[in-house]
């Protein structure tokens, strides 16, 4: 459809369509220490995988992203991980990874559908993963430097699978992994979710969340974009919740076309813009910004993210929130963005 699409626009106009957005992970990373660290590891090289973990420093969103990269690896084979943890059983980074990797089992175990389309099966297996990988966070937690948060924001990504739980240290975690990194995005953006309505909580208590956070973070911070996040979490709730169609659509475009609503975001994105933002979350960052001007009818603007996002994406899952899946979305709203 493309290829076609592409011929037509150059005989009717002399003009070549932008590259097609293609959905390749590895392309997409641009961390080629990462990249060959998990293939050494693939093959059994875990001392690759402990290094690019340590070489992140104290740049926890980096570090944080290449956790997660390597936890889903382990996710898929694990051989390689429990070498590392059988050499080294108290290494923090290697219980991390196997923190993350249960957590990330866990989901898959339950799947993406919604919980009136989830069997008791996916249920049971969600609760026994998230509740080993809560068991295995506690000891990453102790492992853990004094300015390490990473095993605060596993732990809190635990608490999905257990409301008891998390009604009685959802505080504590929160309030200890903020006090170890005051701004940290996967910390927050995890805290937002476990607080919005769909999840027991409310929209005043999501949206003071991520509020709170992109307000003292400094300009530049991924976490100054979690207020996008929110209006996301709203707006497929009270617009869309269980359904995406045109008619939700179109509601959704009312939504983000409100003059408030844009003047909010906007300031958002301004003070992300002010600074010099991280590499960690770089492009959901900008896919959040896409998903909000495509939404609200700002073409122009829409087309200058996808042009920075480039042809190699990973979709972020909030495009599902309004299109039947994610990648479907991002490239509807691509072609929009592009007059195709």
């Amino acid at each position: 459809m493309f290829r076609t699409a592409r011929y037509i626009f150059r005989a009717m106009s002399g003009e070549e369509l932008p590259e097609v957005p293609e959905f390749d992970a590895d392309r997409a990373m641009n961390d080629h220490a990462l990249l060959d660290a998990r293939e050494r590891a693939r093959h059994g090289d875990w001392p690759a995988a402990r290094q690019v973990v340590e070489a992140a420093g104290e740049d926890w969103e980096l570090r944080g992203r290449r956790v997660g990269v390597l936890s889903d690896l382990a996710a898929k084979d694990d051989r390689w991980l429990y070498a590392w943890l059988r050499a080294y059983p108290s290494d923090p980074s290697a219980v991390l990874i196997q923190a993350t990797m249960l957590g990330q089992r866990a989901g898959e175990a339950r799947g993406s559908a919604s919980a009136a389309n989830t069997s008791a099966e996916q249920f049971l297996g969600f609760e026994q993963l998230s509740e080993a990988s809560a068991q295995v966070s506690l000891r990453a937690m102790a492992l853990a430097g004094p300015r390490d948060p990473l095993p605060w924001v596993e732990m809190l990504g635990a608490m999905f699978a257990d409301r008891g739980a998390r009604a009685a240290s959802f505080d504590e975690v929160f309030d200890e992994g903020r006090r170890r990194d005051p701004y940290n995005f996967d910390l927050h953006l995890t805290a937002i979710s476990l607080r919005c309505q769909k999840w027991g909580g409310s929209h005043e208590l999501m949206f003071s969340t991520a509020r709170e956070v992109a307000e003292a973070a400094p300009p530049g911070h991924s976490s100054t974009l979690l207020p996008l996040f929110a209006h996301f979490e709203y707006a497929m709730l009270e617009f869309g919740w269980g359904e995406r169609t045109e008619k939700t659509l179109k509601a959704h475009r009312r939504y983000f076309g409100r003059p408030e609503v844009q003047q909010e975001l906007d300031h958002w994105i301004a003070k992300w813009r002010a600074g010099t933002p991280g590499t960690g979350r770089l492009s959901t960052c900008r896919q959040w910004q896409a998903l909000y001007c495509t939404l609200a009818g700002r073409r122009p603007e829409a087309k200058a993210l996808f042009d920075e996002l480039g042809q190699y994406v990973v979709a972020a899952t909030a495009w599902a929130y309004f299109w039947a899946g994610d990648e479907y979305g991002y490239l509807k709203s691509w072609m929009w963005a592009n007059r195709i």
